[in-house]
């Protein structure tokens, strides 16, 4: 299903922000890993969070679930031993399961998006797990995979953070499971490491030891530990919400967000503090921000690695800007679900957006009096981009049409229909 996007003058009104992929995606995993029943209160529904639900099922535990909560009957460090499993486009949920999978005496991950997740690189973790004596089967450090493990070995771990967070968040969910102690040292540089925060934090409430230097470089995991059964509740997602506060920045609005609390670790809470610096009128308090937008934004620099999954929002907001922003740091974003520069610049350029992009920066001139538009752009199968493009949309002279937009049901799927109750001109075509 492609979206057409018509200009769209004014949003108002108020939505409850849709629930964390990031933070549901991390209580499933401790869920399943627990030996016990656990229960997480408004988890997301999303492509991602349903892909590990159908994992941890096919590796034996029992989950159910009705409109407010899902309940989790773990497996501990004893998975079923599943011969195939599939996580869709889900790059988080196969990296977090790769490790797991290191319990299991054979298991291939197979590739059903090979121009999406297909693509993208998992070199660093693979080390990773073959130096603790697993055996893995890979196709140039990519799907599909085949891990042959059964006895994983703890002790002194290295890891490369400069491609991904994951890896990293991967190797520390095992780590406690194993018969020995653990030391895992970063090497390089570390990507995320906001996200790596929010990895911690959740171990932590599941009752796991872990010892964190304070530059997240280096960790010290006894093993031998239990993840505990617990209650967990899933706060409002920044990575999603910071799509619809963008669109209210770039339009005229009165628009309030719920959910979105002051005090979350998720780094893409950062977006409240850019939209502030582009001048944009922005209140936050009580879990609540309301933006009163008038189209009128001010260019800035900013470092895109405090907050990854809001970066392309930010800048489609910046499209708009009076004066030259930048966006630096922001290598990472090459190895998503697309190549977040190249190709959601290029997209960009198609509607009319003056940009342009370094190996690790995106650069955007201004066009305040807004874009021609009046194009068919590709999304790339990226949620993200989908999103972001949406905001362009909305302040372009002429509709535009984001091919294959359904794939926004990645991280949010009701995405669309808070932008129609807020007043947008969004319509989906076949």
């Amino acid at each position: 299903m492609d979206m057409i996007v018509t200009p769209t003058g004014k949003l108002q009104g108020e939505i409850q922000a849709l629930s964390s992929k990031n933070y549901t995606t991390r209580y499933l995993l401790v869920a399943a890993l627990a030996e016990g029943t656990s229960t997480i209160r408004y988890p997301a529904h999303s492509e991602d969070s349903d892909a590990i639900r159908r994992c941890i099922r096919d590796l034996g535990a029992i989950v159910e679930e009705d409109d407010e909560k899902i309940v989790i009957t773990g497996f501990g460090r004893h998975p079923f031993p599943a011969k195939q499993l599939n996580v869709g486009n889900a790059g988080a949920v196969l990296r977090f399961l790769m490790s797991i999978a290191a319990f299991l005496p054979e298991v291939t991950f197979v590739n059903t998006y090979p121009l999406s997740l297909g693509k993208r690189p998992h070199d660093d973790l693979i080390t990773a797990l073959q130096s603790m004596g697993v055996e893995v089967e890979h196709h140039n450090g990519r799907l599909p995979i085949t891990i042959r493990g059964g006895n994983p070995r703890g002790g002194k771990i290295q890891v490369s953070g400069s491609v991904s967070s994951q890896f990293l968040s991967s190797l520390l969910f095992l780590a406690p499971l194993l018969d020995e102690d653990s030391e895992i040292e970063v090497l390089n540089d570390l990507k995320s490491k906001v996200v790596i925060g929010q990895t911690l934090e959740v171990m932590r409430q599941a009752g796991i030891v872990v010892e964190a230097s304070d530059d997240l470089m280096h960790y010290k995991v006894p093993g031998r530990q239990k993840y505990l059964a617990q209650t967990y509740t899933v706060q409002g997602d920044y990575p999603g919400s910071a799509a619809i506060l963008a669109a209210a920045a770039v339009t005229d609005s009165d628009v309030t967000v719920h959910r979105l609390y002051e005090d979350s670790k998720q780094g893409e809470r950062a977006v409240v503090d850019v939209l502030r610096a582009m001048n944009v009128d922005l209140t936050h308090e009580n879990g609540v921000v309301r933006v009163r937008g008038n189209g009128k934004l001010t260019a800035g620099e900013f470092d895109g690695d405090e907050f990854t999954d809001g970066v392309l929002a930010m800048v489609a907001a910046a499209v708009f800007a009076e004066g030259t922003s930048r966006f630096y740091n922001v290598e990472n974003l090459r190895y998503k679900e697309c190549d977040r520069i190249t190709d959601y610049l290029t997209e960009l350029r198609k509607a009319g957006a003056n940009v342009e992009e370094k190996r690790d920066e995106i650069i955007v001139h201004g066009r305040p009096e807004g874009l021609e538009g009046g194009v068919e752009i590709d999304a790339h199968f990226d949620h993200r981009v989908i999103m972001a493009l949406t905001i362009v949309g909305l302040r372009s002279k002429q509709p535009i049409r984001i091919k294959e937009a359904h794939h926004v049901a990645k991280s949010y799927p009701n995405y669309f229909d808070h932008l129609l109750a807020l007043g947008a001109q969004v319509e989906w075509v076949k």
